[in-house]
């Protein structure tokens, strides 16, 4: 079990990078546009580009963010409770984003195979949407298998 916990770790932390150099080329491409706006030659596209990054960074950074449980949560009333009942909500959370995750994952990967089939692209650079989709879409079936591993801790006793 400890090793699938590893694998499952490094490529949520793998997905964690290709997000964070999603970012880096977000603020370059940012950056050199308004600097190339002030000679009249802006870049074309920028808006959408960064758009398109935005969503894949976003997607990408979910499941190591709740490897590391970086997302807010108020724990106030949940600490308030004896630690197995506290298990019992965690359990019931995390099987509640498992469910969330996974239909969300299964319609952006549905969604994707529409637009591919229409051929929808973005206006200006003509860049498909579809794989946009597909890396969003997997990063959150993903995160299924995060929250399925944050269940195993929990049960394992080494979550809190």
């Amino acid at each position: 079990m400890q090793k699938l916990l590893t694998i499952i770790f490094r490529i949520s932390k793998g997905l964690n990078n290709i997000a964070a150099v999603m970012l880096a080329f977000m603020i370059l491409l940012t950056v050199a546009d308004v600097i190339l706006r002030s000679v009249r030659a802006p870049i074309v596209g920028t808006y959408e580009i960064v758009g398109l990054l935005s969503a894949v960074l976003i997607g990408f950074s979910i499941p190591f963010t709740t490897w590391i449980r970086g997302h807010i949560r108020v724990d106030f009333f949940l600490m308030q409770l004896s630690p197995k009942p506290r298990r019992i909500v965690n359990i019931a959370a995390k099987c509640l984003g498992i469910g969330l995750f996974l239909l969300i994952g299964l319609n952006l990967i549905v969604f994707g195979i529409d637009l591919a089939k229409a051929g929808e692209v973005t206006p200006t650079r003509h860049i498909p949407f579809y794989p946009v989709l597909y890396g969003i879409g997997a990063s959150c079936l993903f995160e299924c298998i995060v929250l399925f591993c944050d269940i195993a801790k929990i049960l394992k006793g080494e979550y809190e």
